[in-house]
């Protein structure tokens, strides 16, 4: 665990780990000059094909080209991808690899250093082939001759590659001697051109498409005429036109009879219900009446005046409620009651006529009994005719099969036909092309002579070791920072146990700063001891660790002596019952709890209770335990003391980076 807060720290991490990063850059450098120099040498041959473009880019024959049963999701074809995968071909690998075996052998090394070489790669092989044949014996792999063998190996070797656009395959062979690479890179476009001829070659297909086309054009004759004696029998240029307008002519019959049967229905609806309200309303009707005020009424309002007149002058000389004006209210009253029950008006005149709206409803019924007439006898002459037109059209049905049978059969013939006789041109095109071995593809670049080599680059190998060994030493540095579980100083000890730093007690050396910081550091110590407690009740001071031999004596012992300079009344322990004395500190020296049993009976009565932890010895997993194990037994842990922190940066360094 280490905190990294600045450079200082960083530049830290290198003489932290300075062990790994040597062995790192060492073996980095010594890798990479014996590849230098061990690594067998590779030439490269390289050589350039035009793929030139026209009707013979198609690499498959043209009768599956005519009925393809794939579509290409794209709508530009790259034909070069086509040739690139004919010339990696297994068949062509093959037999390069057998020409190689029988023609080509390696030449012998001229210096020592290639004796030596050629020696150790004739151990390595005659190795290589005998654990190959253990391996087949118990049946891991299956047994493969030299050719094969060779064949993979010179498939490994040869690449070829092509710009997007580009027509130009470029090839690249790379091989161990550049007279070998040159030579299989020639005799490699060599086998390809001569297999890519015979492949495409159609000795026979031109003849092949003349019979065809023959046997097409009798039997389309044959169609033709068998459609024709069809057609005569049902009246029309084609059964499927006829077969169409009858059908629409039928089905417009039956909209419009359809179309009348409803409106028939509507009708005659409308004529009952005509029927039953004319028997309901009066034939004759009052045009004109004349009526008149009843004598009787007009005499009774009269006399009701005059006894309201006589009540309002009977009030001028009697007051309300008297008898006179009493009898005036009675007789007020019963002449109203009597003008209630009496009519007011009695007629005179009367004018009688016909009912318009009777004679509008008989007008209406005949005018929808002539046009129910009307649509019944057309439903019944629709009816006639979708009859007669459904026999026909059963007579049609029954010969329609066959009709649409010869069609169709017909229609195909016409489109194989014409297939035939535009293949039959291709066809002796290709023929003419194979007769003189006209091909579409040309060599633009024979197979090169390179003898720079392209593997290894000693000189650039030996120029990257040493940058490429301080990477990755710096690399193993980080690895080792990030997989470190030592605890290496205490900025983070709170943040990942829960427990704070009382101190940090550097590593004694035999320049003076470090004394003096590891003075300061027990100094700290006593700076945070509770001095009231001390003086009333005495304090008991624990120390213990996590494993033997992290100092926890010489911490107690250290500290022991700074109390006493301080003139306060210190001691160690002698037993497990020893308490402290008001005004006195008692230490507690518990070692270890690994291999002290007594080391809890002992802390059971500490007041203050430390953990040491020595720097760069102590893991954070063995410090967990024991803070874990502590506070199950005490419930507590006050604080942890790091022992032994070292500053592993030079003093004149760190000078300059403080």
């Amino acid at each position: 665990m280490i905190e990294i807060r600045s450079f200082r720290d960083i530049v830290r991490l290198y003489f932290i780990f300075q062990k790994e990063f040597r062995l790192a850059l060492m073996t980095t450098v010594v890798v990479a000059v014996l590849g230098a120099f061990l690594l067998p040498y590779r030439y490269e041959s390289e050589s350039r094909l035009l793929v030139k473009p026209g009707r013979d880019n198609d690499t498959v024959p043209i009768e599956y080209t005519d009925r393809r049963t794939l579509i290409s999701p794209s709508t530009q074809r790259d034909p070069v991808i086509d040739e690139e995968s004919m010339l990696t071909g297994r068949p062509i690998v093959r037999a390069v690899a057998r020409y190689y075996l029988d023609n080509i052998s390696s030449p012998p090394p001229t210096t020592l250093w290639k004796k030596i070489k050629a020696e150790v790669k004739k151990m390595a092989g005659d190795i290589q082939d005998g654990l190959r044949s253990m391996l087949v014996l118990v049946g891991v792999v299956e047994p493969q001759t030299a050719e094969d063998r060779l064949a993979t190996k010179l498939a490994k070797s040869f690449k070829v590659t092509h710009a997007s656009g580009s027509m130009v395959m470029a090839i690249s062979f790379t091989w161990d001697d550049p007279v070998i690479a040159q030579r299989v890179m020639d005799k490699w476009v060599q086998i390809y051109l001569d297999q890519r001829t015979q492949a495409l070659e159609r000795k026979s297909l031109y003849d092949f498409y003349v019979t065809q086309s023959n046997r097409l054009a009798k039997r389309i004759a044959d169609t033709k005429d068998a459609i024709a004696k069809y057609l005569l029998a049902v009246g029309g240029s084609s059964s499927k036109e006829r077969l169409d307008a009858l059908t629409q002519r039928i089905e417009e019959l039956q909209n419009k009879r359809a179309d009348a049967y409803v409106e028939l229905l509507g009708l005659q609806q409308g004529v009952g219900s005509a029927h039953v309200q004319m028997g309901g309303l009066p034939a004759e009707i009052t045009s004109e009446r004349q009526s008149d005020l009843s004598p009787a009424w007009r005499d009774m309002s009269l006399k009701l005046g005059n006894f309201r007149q006589q009540r309002e002058s009977a009030l001028r000389e009697y007051v309300p409620g008297s008898q006179p004006i009493q009898d005036l209210d009675a007789e007020i009253a019963g002449l109203k009651q009597q003008l209630t029950e009496e009519k007011s008006m009695i007629p005179q005149r009367e004018t009688v006529v016909p009912n318009d709206l009777v004679t509008m409803l008989k007008r209406d019924s005949m005018q929808n009994l002539i046009k129910v007439s009307e649509l019944q006898k057309n439903i019944i002459g629709y009816d006639g005719e979708l009859e007669k037109l459904g026999a026909e059209r059963r007579q049609l049905l029954e010969i329609e099969p066959a009709l649409s049978s010869l069609e169709d059969q017909l229609t195909v013939d016409e489109k194989n036909y014409a297939l035939y006789l535009n293949s039959l041109e291709n066809a002796r095109i290709d023929q003419e092309l194979d007769k003189n071995r006209i091909s579409n593809i040309a060599v633009i670049e024979q197979a090169t002579y390179e003898p720079a080599r392209v593997f290894p680059k000693s000189l650039i190998i030996l120029l990257a070791a040493l940058p490429a060994g301080i990477a990755v030493g710096l690399f193993v540095i980080y690895l080792s920072y990030l997989m470190d579980q030592r605890i290496h100083d205490g900025g983070r000890m709170q943040e990942k146990f829960g427990v704070p730093l009382w101190s940090t007690l550097m590593e004694m050396a035999s320049s003076p700063g470090s004394q003096l910081l590891f003075q300061a550091g027990v100094q700290r110590l006593f700076s945070l001891l509770p001095l009231q407690h001390i003086m009333e009740t005495g304090l008991t001071v624990g120390l213990t660790s996590a494993k033997p031999g992290e100092g926890v004596t010489y911490v107690a012992n250290a500290f022991l002596k700074v109390l006493q300079d301080r003139k306060i009344n210190v001691r160690l322990a002698t037993n497990e019952d020893d308490r402290a004395k008001p005004g006195e500190v008692l230490i507690v020296d518990a070692g270890s709890l690994s291999n002290n049993q007594k080391v809890f009976v002992v802390l059971k009565n500490v007041d203050i209770l430390l953990l040491v932890v020595q720097a760069r010895r102590a893991s954070v997993p063995v410090v967990d335990n024991a803070l874990s194990m502590l506070r199950m037994a005490f419930g507590r842990v006050d604080g942890i003391v790091l022992n032994r922190r070292r500053l592993e940066i030079p003093a004149g360094l760190w000078s300059r980076l403080t």
